[in-house]
């Protein structure tokens, strides 16, 4: 058993296809300044042939098992969090834990944009538990795959990337305890249009799209998530002044702004806004939101962040992480 756990490595792996609004205004009888307004995204980053999810999470994962110092054969748990990797059985975080010379657990988990959080949670205490002693939690997508871009609710949002972070043994707390749930309630505001079977039975089968409500999950978002982030504060013993980083699920800059003034943010606190170049990349966005801050300098180690997620279903996670 560890006293507690923390964050040793982050990695990630960026799509290399950048897509400027220019690319999807025509399609969805929209313009630049509309997508701007509505959600801060300037351009997004869609996979090549090449990059698929495997491709994608493995890139991350070595290159946060080398800043994390460890090799890959001590790891003993591989979370992967994704709603793209389009078979049911095996999980991909097998061959990704064979890529990267791991034979421990692996499992995928499905909380669409809340998964690396809910990842962290499961290795934050599998490693205080004595379960597990290194672990490699993955966030990955290909969202352009299941965009629709005929849709104007939805076709400028989506986009694709991974990240990685493994999850160590430490003498202190570097991982907070979670604050998590779900509102079953609000299940179809963000969903998978399409069933599978009902596709490949039809006469034109294809692949499942995504569909959102946009205002209703902008208002719960806003509301609920505020919540969720003054009880996280509280849970982990700090407050929003204790905060270095805030780290929020890059779904909307409107949200993103919302959510720090509703919080009540100090203004020296850094803000992700990856969405603006990067897109929503679901259960990946945070690794990459991180990644870019550690790039630019506005986290650096032993910050305080607060990380906090949400997505279809309605599921959610946060916790206050020291920055590695």
């Amino acid at each position: 058993m560890s006293a507690g756990a923390k964050l040793m490595g982050i990695g990630v792996h960026r799509a290399s296809r950048v897509v400027p609004n220019s690319e999807i205004v025509d399609r969805i009888n929209s313009t630049d300044e509309w997508i701007r307004t509505r959600s801060g995204i300037v351009e997004r980053r869609w996979a090549n042939d090449e990059e698929t999810v495997e491709f994608m999470a493995t890139n991350a994962a070595r290159e946060a098992i080398a800043k994390a110092g460890i090799d890959g054969s001590q790891i003993d748990l591989v979370i992967i969090a994704t709603v793209t990797h389009f078979l049911q059985t095996p999980s991909l975080a097998t061959k990704i834990a064979h890529a990267v010379g791991s034979t421990g657990a692996a499992f995928d988990i499905s909380a669409a944009c809340a998964g690396f959080c809910h990842g962290i949670a499961l290795a934050r205490d599998a490693i205080k538990g004595g379960t597990s002693t290194y672990a490699l939690v993955i966030g990955v997508e290909r969202l352009s795959d299941i965009t629709d871009t005929d849709d104007r609710g939805t076709a400028f949002i989506f986009a694709d990337g991974a990240g990685a972070a493994i999850v160590g043994p430490s003498e202190t707390d570097d991982i907070g305890p979670v604050v998590w749930g779900s509102d079953g309630g609000n299940y179809d505001l963000i969903r998978q249009k399409e069933d599978w079977m009902e596709l490949v039975t039809s006469d034109s089968p294809g692949i499942p799209h995504l569909v959102m409500d946009g205002n209703p999950v902008f208002r719960w978002a806003v509301f609920t998530m505020a919540k969720v982030a003054q009880e996280t504060l509280q849970k982990s013993g700090i407050n929003a002044d204790d905060l270095d980083v805030f780290l929020p699920h890059q779904a909307n800059l409107r949200i993103v702004d919302a959510l720090a003034r509703a919080v009540h943010l100090p203004e020296r606190v850094q803000v992700a806004d990856d969405i603006i170049h990067n897109g929503n990349t679901s259960a990946a966005s945070i690794p990459l939101a991180l990644h870019a801050m550690l790039a630019d300098g506005r986290a650096k180690s032993g910050d305080k962040a607060l990380m906090i997620a949400f997505g279809a279903g309605l599921s959610y996670a946060a916790q206050v992480v020291t920055v590695p």
